[in-house]
């Protein structure tokens, strides 16, 4: 045997959070298969925040975990603070988010990786792909070493051709300290691919000891904190460290403003589209020039460093201007930087042309995942690297593809937006995007997609039975609720205490749960509850999702009629290499748009930016011809 297997099943190129939920989705799933990087010592890099999960982020991880991947685990194993965001609003939009130890996360990634048997790894850059009889083979590197595989799932995040910028200086590289990726654009494009630019940027990391925290607002963890795994493998933390808040000012705006004629944003240099959510202190000050002040967080990197993340100020300026007004902000009058912000240019492919399962419409066998699919975010790369990795696994095996719905998980919303709309700007999930958010919960993902992960041999039996377990004792927590009686002696004194109306007569314990002044926590002092608790003792997963299915239930009943509804467009097919052209009573942009992106259901079809609802009216009259 040579350097390596014959064949591999899998290829994975590029070792981030797309790269590495790919490889050990496919490795779980009985894959031989190939991790190949640039930099081994760099898998899984957080190369921006150092936190997982945020608004609808949080969700994304969850839905992870509960289909057997591991960027929950590894969250949990390197957290320094959990919390979870937007309590005040209804649980659909309850969000879980941990600070992170930046190298620890990096470690615990690595081990994971390391314990999988079917896992190869490669330190060398990938320059091409190699094509036999317009059929894909392998990989070729820069030691000119050729790969040989079923299949390869791309997650080349901001390296190919990647470009940094810092004021008027500019130089290549993927990463500070490491260099771009190429070839690959140029052999995609001559292929018959098309391409564009992106581009995205980081704040200066500082020396936190030259930081006066007493200046800024505490920002604590959770007094009680969850986890992100479903898993028994991680527990949740019992210390934490705090970040801070505090704001830039008139003076900080007028000191960056001074920059902008060097600004790489501002005089062409820079041509890309940066992502909209989270612009670089520049655009936010020129976008809101009507505003005094923006928020800065001060993000502690990890349990045991003095390095601090400086998360709202990512600037692509000259050093000396991020220098100059970053000291006019409070508590940063003595900073030390240990390396200035920058902004980085590189290369994606519009993901219209791919299929749900990311593989590669022109290619057969070739998936793409992560910010070469025009996303930005370590939750939506890991999102789409499990699902690249579990269809490619899937395809060797010559099983069905595995697709998520929108009405299933914000991972289906996620691949159904990119392939079905494309994006022109780096793509990053919210609440908002999602319209069964209320189905689509960060504390029922278990129950949504750990049956899922388990069938296709990704979600291990334990944990199978633990969502079972769960899922019985809330049920029969429901019941319980639905069917028990209380008086109103019992039950008024509670009522009174909490200003709600008093009642006349015995009442089903469901009635006054779903008051919405009342929580569970205010019925444990009833007889029946009491006596309940002490027998079925739930925890607190238990309890919550009793809870919320309980208050709720109206809403979760409407959302699910809805998507029911929806699904029966989403069953009818439309065949394959279908000839949209053909139907001259749709409108041209139509016909253009469908052609293109050749989409697999009506319903999908639907979707289609350009495509009016009389379009899909003409479509199924046509079809049904």
């Amino acid at each position: 045997m040579g350097l390596f297997k014959e064949t591999y099943d899998v290829i994975v190129v590029g070792g981030g959070h797309a790269g590495s939920e790919a490889a050990a989705a496919a490795a779980n799933m009985g894959c031989n298969t190939l991790l190949i990087t640039m930099n081994l010592q760099n898998i899984a890099q957080m190369s921006c925040n150092p936190a997982m999960g945020g608004i609808a982020k949080g969700q994304i991880v969850r839905e992870i975990d509960a289909l057997g991947g591991l960027s929950g685990i590894v969250s949990d194993l390197s957290a320094i603070q959990f919390k979870m965001l937007n309590k005040s609003k209804g649980p659909a939009m309850w969000s879980p988010r941990v600070q992170s130890d930046r190298m620890r996360f990096a470690e615990a990634w690595r081990s994971e990786l390391e314990l999988l048997p079917t896992l190869d790894f490669y330190q060398d850059m990938v320059t091409g792909l190699l094509i036999e009889n317009d059929k894909l083979v392998g990989v070729r590197t820069s030691l000119g070493v050729e790969m040989r595989s079923k299949t390869v799932v791309l997650t080349s995040g901001t390296f190919l051709n990647g470009l940094i910028h810092i004021g008027e200086k500019q130089f290549g590289g993927g990463r500070a300290g490491e260099r771009a990726s190429t070839g690959i654009t140029e052999q995609l494009e001559s292929l018959g691919f098309d391409s564009g630019r992106m581009k995205t940027g980081t704040p200066p990391r500082v020396d936190g000891r030259s930081l006066d925290f007493s200046k800024m607002q505490e920002q604590p963890g959770d007094t009680k904190p969850s986890k992100f795994s479903y898993s028994d493998k991680t527990k949740p933390l019992t210390k934490q460290r705090s970040c801070h808040v505090t704001y830039t000012s008139r003076e900080v705006h007028e000191l960056l403003r001074e920059g902008f004629d060097q600004s790489p944003m501002f005089n062409g240099r820079i041509k890309s589209v940066g992502p909209r959510y989270c612009p670089s202190i520049e655009d936010k000050i020129n976008r809101f020039a009507d505003k005094d002040r923006h928020q800065i967080f001060v993000e502690p990197e990890g349990w045991s460093t003095v390095e601090v993340y400086v998360n709202g100020f990512s600037t692509s300026l000259p050093e000396d201007v991020q220098f100059n007004a970053l000291k006019k902000v409070e508590g940063f009058e003595n900073v030390r930087f240990f390396r200035p912000g920058y902004a980085i240019e590189y290369d994606y492919f519009p993901p219209t042309q791919l299929k749900h399962t990311l593989e590669t419409k022109l290619i057969q066998g070739l998936y793409f995942a992560g910010q070469i699919n025009g996303t930005t975010g370590y939750e939506e790369a890991a999102a789409q690297g499990l699902m690249a990795g579990v269809n490619a696994a899937r395809s060797v095996k010559q099983e069905a593809p595995f697709i998520l719905n929108r009405d299933e998980a914000y991972i289906g919303v996620l691949i159904d937006d990119l392939t079905t709309k494309g994006t022109e700007e780096p793509y990053r999930m919210f609440t908002s995007r999602a319209e069964y958010r209320t189905l689509l919960r960060q504390d029922n993902a278990d129950f949504r997609l750990t049956p899922k992960g388990y069938a296709i041999g990704l979600a291990k039996e334990d944990r199978l039975r633990k969502m079972e377990n769960k899922e019985k004792a809330t049920d029969s927590f429901v019941s319980f609720f639905q069917k028990t009686s209380v008086s109103p002696s019992d039950i008024n004194p509670i009522l009174e205490s909490k200003s709600s109306a008093l009642v006349k007569q015995s009442d089903k314990l469901v009635r006054v749960l779903t008051r919405p002044n009342i929580a569970l926590e205010d019925l444990v002092g009833l007889e029946s509850v009491k006596n309940y608790l002490a027998a079925a003792q739930p925890d607190d997963e238990v309890k919550e999702q009793v809870t919320v299915q309980l208050k709720y239930a109206g809403y979760i009943a409407k959302e699910k009629n809805n998507a029911d509804k929806f699904n029966r467009l989403e069953g009818i097919k439309i065949p394959d290499n279908f000839d949209f052209s053909k139907i001259s009573s749709m409108s041209f942009e139509a016909r253009e748009k469908l052609k293109a992106i050749q989409p697999r259901t009506v319903s999908q079809a639907s979707r289609v930016s350009g495509v009016s609802p009389n379009d899909i009216s003409v479509l199924l009259v046509y079809m049904g011809r």
